[in-house]
């Protein structure tokens, strides 16, 4: 090999060695810009870098259009919003009160300098939220959720005057005043709640960045009232279908509602002769008053067929239903009437018949409910009670051992087998065998 060949041999080993130095560099430059990546944070899915962020809440009266326009998105740009939202979230269901939330960036450019909004976010609710983008040319409409941390909780009160009192006293979330309501309204008279009655529940808490939003499932309760306790052991008789019973197994639902309207006190009770508060006389008062704000919602005691509803005289609107066993409930003074209630509409227990108003002979607003058995009056607040089907035989032995479980949870103690979870209640089989360290249980004693 000559002289020139090897000189040119050298120069290719060289430059590979070369090239091959560059490419490893540039492996590690990239690996390291890997790791510089930044991290993006994120708000409602949102990556917040370079965008001034304003919260703000919908006043009575405003428009998306004038929300929207005042920050100088186009009344053309809304219409294809409104357009995109329909099969999504559409836009007539955004409500007045509620929090939205507006991402703005600054860009500068020939034209000068802006402010454009890129998206706006309303909150249906305190976990729930919607996001309207308008990035470039684009509409978009996209729900979401924000993160939910649950908790086991546990807690025993006495009351000392009312339930909701009760739970405003203990700091406790306002909706399980309301679930109570819901699972005990065929069997505990909360217009009757004395100073003395007493719960026991235990319930699921969510919360949103550390803040309540709400309760989830009441794994069992007890309530006694005027000396009397009422279990509520929620088990899934019928696939998918929860139902609270109590202890014995008798269903804790009832042939009437102990009352067909919440949030009220009793201002007048069945008589046979009463001093009218208009005429001035005495003569009978064959119902009960439930004083209430106007327009609160009244519910159908039981099942039935709607015989009348329209103006009864002195009752105002008036509606009246027919139910099984030869029974028949009346609702009078009633402001409205609720969207299909007319004479052959069939109701079910719990439906929305009408609105409470002072409508008729009547010094303010108050629903007068009435009761007739065999087309005899009687007494609303002492009619009574027929439960429905108990738990069924081939079910028994499964509700008993949970019962059992619930029941001891509820003194305090830890049940054989844990703590009841929804796979108990609905009797599925857990997917794993994962031992889950249960949460310190609520002190409140």
């Amino acid at each position: 090999m000559n002289i020139t060949t090897r000189l040119t041999a050298l120069l290719l080993l060289l430059g590979m060695v070369a090239c091959g130095g560059s490419s490893d560099e540039t492996a590690s430059e990239s690996i390291e810009t890997q790791h510089e990546e930044r991290v993006p944070t994120l708000l409602y899915g949102i990556d917040i870098e370079g965008y001034t962020i304003v919260n703000d809440t919908i006043r009575s009266g405003e428009t998306v259009g004038g929300i929207l326009g005042r920050r100088g998105i186009s009344a053309v740009t809304v219409d294809r919003l409104d357009k995109v939202a329909r099969d999504i979230f559409p836009l007539r269901q955004i409500r007045a009160d509620n929090a939205y939330t507006v991402f703005t960036r600054h860009e500068a450019d020939s034209l000068g300098e802006r402010d454009i909004v890129d998206y706006v976010v309303y909150h249906r609710n305190a976990i729930d939220y919607v996001v309207f983008g308008f990035r470039g040319d684009s509409v978009t409409v996209e729900c979401g959720s924000r993160p939910i941390t649950v908790e086991r909780k546990y807690c025993r009160a006495t009351i000392n005057s009312s339930l909701w009192g009760t739970i405003m006293e203990r700091d406790l979330p306002y909706a399980l005043a309301a679930e109570f309501e819901d699972i005990y309204q065929w069997t505990v008279d909360f217009f009757g709640i004395q100073a003395g009655d007493s719960f026991t529940v235990i319930y699921d808490e969510k919360y949103v960045d550390g803040k309540s939003v709400g309760i989830g499932r009441i794994y069992g309760a007890e309530f006694n009232h005027s000396g009397k306790q009422y279990y509520a052991i929620p088990y899934a008789q019928e696939e998918g279908k929860l139902r609270y019973w109590e202890a014995n197994g008798e269903s804790l639902r009832k042939q009437l509602l102990k009352a067909p309207l919440k949030y009220t006190r009793i201002s007048s009770k069945f008589s046979r002769s009463r001093l009218h508060p208009v005429h001035k006389v005495y003569r009978p008062h064959l119902g009960v008053d439930y004083a209430a704000p106007s327009g609160t919602p009244v519910h159908s005691v039981a099942d039935g067929t709607v015989i009348f509803a329209g103006w009864g005289g002195g009752g105002g609107n008036t509606i009246k239903i027919k139910h099984a066993g030869n029974l028949q409930t009346g609702y009078l003074h009633l402001k409205s009437f609720a969207k299909g209630i007319r004479k052959g509409s069939k109701v079910s227990q719990g439906q929305l018949i009408g609105y409470v108003g002072s409508t008729g002979t009547s010094t303010g607003p108050h629903l007068d409910y009435r009761i007739w058995k065999n087309g005899t009056p009687i007494d609303p607040l002492k009619v009574p009670q027929e439960p429905a089907e108990p738990i069924a035989e081939s079910h028994k032995s499964a509700f008993e051992a949970l019962r059992d479980r619930v029941i001891a949870e509820l003194n305090g103690t830890e049940p054989t087998g844990g703590r009841i979870t929804e796979d108990d209640i609905f009797g599925r089989v857990a997917a794993d065998t994962t031992t889950i360290t249960a949460q310190p249980e609520d002190s409140n004693q």
